[in-house]
C-alpha cells in the first residue's frame, strides 16, 4: 500500500529529524530560511495509522515568467531508500503531491553511500600517475544495496542528474565527500589516525602559540574577510556576508549551537576561520577560510583539530569535511584540498548522486536549454 504524502508543519518535521541519529543539514526545516530565493516547505510520509514515517525539505524555484516550479530535495528526502517498493510506495506519491503544487521537474539527492576509499587508498591513488579519477580506483568497500537503489530509480523513470553549481536552477551537492568516523573510537584513536604531517603541524601550531577560539555572530565579518581572500585565491565566486548571517540566525534559532564559528588567532591576527554544523550525531565542517600570511604556523590544522575534538566530545559519530574533487590530476587546484582532507585518516565516500524526474518533459527540456545559455 502506498504511503500518504502531505505538507507537514515545521514542528512535525523537526521532531522527526531529531528522532533520527543522522539527517543532512540540508534536510532540516531551518535550511529553507537560508535559501530566500526558493520557496521552502516540509513534506511528510504517513502510514495507514497516520504515523509519520518519512520527511523531507523541498525547495521550490519558479521558472522565469511562469508559475511552475523546479522542486529540489537536497540530500533527501529522509525515507526508506532500501525498501523493495521504493518507487511505488515512497516516490510515486511524492511526485503526485509535488505535481499538484505546480512542479514541472523534481530533483533529489538520495543519501545512499555507494563506495568508500580509505585514506591510504586515496594517498596511493594520488601518487599513481596512471590514475586520473577516484572512480578508477578500487574502493576499500562497497555498500550493499546501493546498486539496487539505482536500478529501482532507473526503472521508475528517474535519471541521474548532470553536475551543476549551487546557484539558481543548477542546484547541486557534492557526490564525493571526506568523512572521519568517530563511532567506536577513542579520541586518542582519532588523533593516531591523523597522518604524520598533520600531527607535526598541530604540534607546530601549539608551539607557535596559535589559539583557536569559538566566535559569535559579531565575528562573521572577520570570517568573511578571510573567506573572500580564499575565494580569490581558489577561484570560486563567494557568497555574500548576508548568507552567513542568515545561516547563523536561522539554524541557531531552530536549535542552539546548530552552527558554530571557529577562529584561529596568532599574534593578534585571525589567520583562519571555519563554520561547523551539527544535526544529531553528524557534524560538518561547512565553510573554511584562511589568509595566505603566516601559513608556516599551521592555523588550519590547529583549527580542524579543535573542531574535531569538540565534535567528538559532543557525541558525534562522524566528522564530515564535505566535498572533495574526484579528479587525481596534478594540474587541478583542488587536489591540494583532497590531500589535506585525506591527512585526517578518514574515508573518501561516494554517494549515489542527484536524480531528476521530469513531470513536464517540455518544460524540463526548456530548463536545460536555459541553463545551457547561462
Amino acid at each position: 500500500m502506498s504511503l500518504c504524502v502531505r505538507s507537514i508543519s515545521r514542528d512535525e518535521h523537526l521532531a522527526f529529524v531529531e528522532g533520527r541519529p543522522s539527517v543532512s543539514h540540508l534536510q532540516i526545516p531551518s535550511w529553507g530560511d537560508v535559501k530566500p530565493d526558493w520557496r521552502a516547505g516540509s513534506l511528510g510520509w504517513t502510514d495507514g495509522a497516520g504515523v509519520l514515517v518519512g520527511a523531507g525539505l523541498v525547495l521550490l524555484r519558479p521558472l522565469p515568467r511562469l508559475r511552475r516550479y523546479l522542486a529540489y530535495l537536497p540530500e533527501g528526502p529522509v525515507v526508506d531508500w532500501h525498501a523493495p517498493d521504493l518507487a511505488e510506495r515512497w516516490l510515486t506519491p511524492m511526485l503526485a503531491h509535488l505535481k499538484e503544487r505546480g512542479a514541472f521537474s523534481v530533483k533529489m539527492g538520495p543519501p545512499v553511500v555507494v563506495r568508500r576509499w580509505s585514506a591510504d587508498a586515496v594517498k596511493a591513488a594520488v601518487a599513481d600517475p596512471d590514475l586520473h579519477r577516484l572512480g578508477d580506483v578500487e574502493p576499500t568497500s562497497y555498500e550493499q544495496g546501493a546498486r539496487d537503489v539505482a536500478d529501482r530509480l532507473h526503472r521508475a523513470g528517474w535519471r541521474q542528474a548532470e553536475r551543476g553549481g549551487e546557484d539558481g536552477f543548477a542546484a547541486g551537492q557534492p557526490r564525493h565527500v571526506f568523512q572521519v568516523p568517530f563511532a567506536g573510537r577513542s579520541l586518542d584513536d582519532v588523533r593516531s589516525g591523523l597522518n604524520q604531517q598533520w600531527r607535526r603541524n598541530i604540534k607546530k601550531a601549539e608551539n607557535a602559540g596559535v589559539k583557536v577560539v569559538r566566535g559569535g555572530a559579531e565575528d562573521l565579518p572577520v570570517f568573511y574577510g578571510l573567506y573572500t581572500e580564499t575565494a580569490e585565491r581558489d577561484r570560486f565566486v563567494p557568497r555574500p556576508l548576508s548568507y552567513f548571517q542568515r545561516m547563523w540566525s536561522a539554524l541557531n534559532a531552530e536549535r542552539p549551537d546548530r552552527m558554530r564559528l571557529y577562529l584561529a588567532h596568532h599574534d593578534g591576527e585571525v589567520l583562519a576561520a571555519a563554520t561547523m554544523l551539527t544535526v544529531g550525531e553528524h557534524v560538518w565542517y561547512s565553510y573554511g577560510a584562511s589568509t595566505g600570511r603566516r601559513r608556516e604556523v599551521q592555523p588550519n590544522n590547529a583549527m580542524q583539530w579543535r573542531m574535531m575534538t569538540d565534535a567528538y566530545e559532543q557525541g558525534a559519530a562522524v566528522y564530515d569535511l564535505r566535498g572533495i574533487t574526484d579528479t587525481l590530476d596534478e594540474s587541478d587546484h583542488l587536489l591540494g584540498l583532497l590531500r589535506f582532507k585525506a591527512g585526517t585518516g578518514g574515508q573518501a565516500v561516494e554517494y549515489l548522486g542527484e536524480w531528476d524526474f521530469p513531470l513536464d518533459k517540455l518544460l524540463h527540456r526548456a530548463l536545460h536549454l536555459y541553463l545551457g545559455r547561462r
